[in-house]
């Protein structure tokens, strides 16, 4: 789904470094979705495509280039199956979303709509079109690297405005903020995900993968009431997805210029967010100590004196159940 970055996702466990053995996070597969459409005939239109329906391999669709256009690029498309183009000078983005996942795509343009002049660096509408196929969003792009491509010891070095520009995003106003994603609906979809079996067991940690599944829903069903009760008195507005990819680095300066993919943000408890930034960046370190210090300087930024490990553990085990 990111539009600057591919992810990096990495098995449910705080923290650890890379040199330990690690499992796929539940992030489905980047596929690329063309649209038959005729998006932008306004501004700075990105390609014009022509749908050609064929058998689609793995069962996706499978449309083609109609016609190239030297000012915008293709890019590695998005795990959302959507696809997305950089525009030739790149200073904006242009996601092309079927006509199935036109309402997800429209949401990112809502929550990056109400954004734009709340004190939160991210990218900000361009252009929305929309028509019987499809729809395309164009954005601005958010100047960096994403922080996945970092070392360890750079990826150290920006971590204090990583946490900076997350703690930006929890400061906005709950009250004030119409997008929600709370531990009641997340877990609806866990129960909906396990009822069909669908839980992929690639993206259970080692542990779990011989354990069934309503074995592990019912785990997480069992400690509900005490994270409920723990949302309503620390619900934030979260991004919804703090992965590597999301958080954009100046690589000289290596501060963080922004926050990226926020089609998931919405109210919940801080630790959704915080389990998967920290369960995230395991990829980069090169050490078990860079892993703890990281863990300390994040809980340190946000002013958050005594973390919760248990929370955070729930958050990641709650994770793989909502994917399918």
């Amino acid at each position: 789904r990111s539009l600057q970055g591919t992810r990096h996702r990495a098995r449910h466990s705080l923290p650890i470094c890379r040199s330990q053995r690690r499992a796929q996070r539940p992030w489905k597969a980047c596929s690329r979705t063309y649209v038959a459409t005729r998006f932008f005939s306004q501004v700075e239109p990105p390609p014009r495509f022509i749908r050609k329906l064929k058998e689609p391999p793995l069962n996706r669709t499978n449309i083609f280039f109609g016609e190239s256009h030297s000012d915008w690029l293709p890019v590695r498309g998005g795990e959302s199956g959507d696809f997305v183009f950089r525009r030739g000078d790149g200073h904006a983005f242009a996601k092309i979303a079927p006509a199935s996942r036109r309402g997800e795509l429209a949401g990112e343009r809502d929550r990056l709509i109400w954004l734009k002049g709340r004190g939160v660096a991210c990218p900000e509408v361009i252009n929305w079109q929309e028509e019987q196929e499809g729809a395309c969003l164009v954005i601005t792009a958010i100047p960096g690297v994403p922080a996945a491509d970092l070392s360890g010891a750079d990826l150290l070095k920006a971590w204090p405005s990583m946490g900076q520009q997350l703690g930006a995003v929890h400061s906005l106003s709950v009250d004030q903020c119409p997008f929600e994603r709370r531990l009641s609906r997340m877990f609806g979809r866990a129960v909906d995900v396990v009822s069909r079996n669908a839980v992929n067991p690639d993206f259970l940690p080692d542990e779990d993968k011989s354990t069934p599944q309503l074995d592990l829903l019912a785990r997480v069903e069992r400690e509900l009431p005490v994270r409920l009760d723990q949302e309503r008195t620390d619900m934030v507005v979260c991004h919804g997805d703090p992965c590597m990819p999301n958080f954009m680095v100046d690589p000289k300066t290596l501060r963080c210029t922004g926050l990226i993919d926020l089609g998931r943000l919405g109210t919940a408890d801080r630790y959704a967010d915080l389990a998967l930034m920290i369960a995230n960046a395991e990829e980069n370190w090169a050490a078990p100590d860079e892993a703890e210090r990281a863990f300390a300087v994040l809980f340190n930024v946000l002013g958050i004196e005594a973390p919760d490990r248990e929370r955070l553990a729930f958050y990641l085990r709650l994770d793989p159940l909502t994917w399918g």
